[in-house]
C-alpha cells in the first residue's frame, strides 16, 4: 500500500464501473456515511467469498447503522455480476480489470501473477474519504472480523458525529431552538 494511505489521510475518490455498469465515484456512494471499503482478488478467491458472506450478514445491521459497504474488484462486468451475487451482496461491486488502483496504490499481488489480483485490503473510512482503519487480507486472519469492523465503525461514528452522545454539552439547546445541524439526517429534513 502507498505510504501516504495511512489512518488520518484522504482516500482517492476513485470512479469505476458498477456491477450495472454505472461509473460511480467512491465519494458518491459514500455520501456522509462511514464506509467499509474492500479491494479484493475477485470472484475466484474463497477467502472473498467467506469475507463477502460475512458482510451479508452483517448488511442488515450497516444499513440501519448509517453506513455504507463499496467492493472493488479486478473482475470484468460479468463475472462481479457473479460474484455480488453469489454472496448474496446488496452494495455496490466496482469493476477494475484495468487495474488502476491495484497500479495507483501500488497493491499487485506479484505471487499470483496468472490472476494479476490486488492485494485484499478492507478500509474502514469515515465521512470525506478519511482513512480511519486498514486491514491488509493477503492472509485470511489479517482481513477484519464483523467485531474489528464493529470497532472501527463505533469509532469512526463517534469521531464523524456531533450527535453521538445527546449529553454533550449544547446539544439539546441547539434542539430546542431549532438548530439541527449537528443532528445526523435531521438538519436535512424540512421542518
Amino acid at each position: 500500500m502507498r505510504s501516504d494511505i495511512v489512518p488520518g489521510a484522504v482516500f482517492p475518490d476513485y470512479a469505476l464501473p458498477d456491477h450495472t455498469g454505472t461509473v460511480r465515484s467512491l465519494s458518491e456512494l459514500q455520501g456522509g456515511d462511514p464506509l467499509i471499503l474492500t479491494l479484493a482478488r475477485g470472484h475466484y478467491c474463497p477467502k472473498e467469498h467467506q469475507q463477502h458472506l460475512e458482510l451479508a450478514a452483517l448488511q442488515p445491521k450497516i444499513a440501519v447503522a448509517y453506513t455504507r459497504i463499496v467492493t472493488i474488484a479486478t473482475d470484468e462486468h460479468h463475472t462481479l455480476q457473479e460474484f455480488r451475487a453469489s454472496v448474496g451482496a446488496s452494495w455496490p461491486f466496482l469493476s477494475d480489470p484495468g487495474r488502476t488502483v491495484q497500479q495507483d496504490l501500488d497493491i499487485q499481488e506479484y505471487t499470483d501473477p496468472d490472476n494479476n489480483p490486488m492485494i485484499p485490503h478492507t478500509l474502514v473510512l469515515r465521512p470525506g474519504l478519511v482513512v480511519h482503519s486498514i486491514y491488509n487480507g493477503y492472509w485470511f486472519w489479517g482481513r477484519p472480523s464483523v467485531y474489528d469492523l464493529w470497532r472501527d465503525l463505533r469509532d469512526a461514528m463517534r469521531e464523524s458525529r456531533p450527535d453521538w452522545d445527546l449529553s454533550t454539552p449544547g446539544l439539546r439547546e441547539a434542539w430546542e431552538s431549532g438548530d439541527r445541524a449537528p443532528f445526523h439526517g435531521w438538519d436535512r429534513r424540512p421542518r
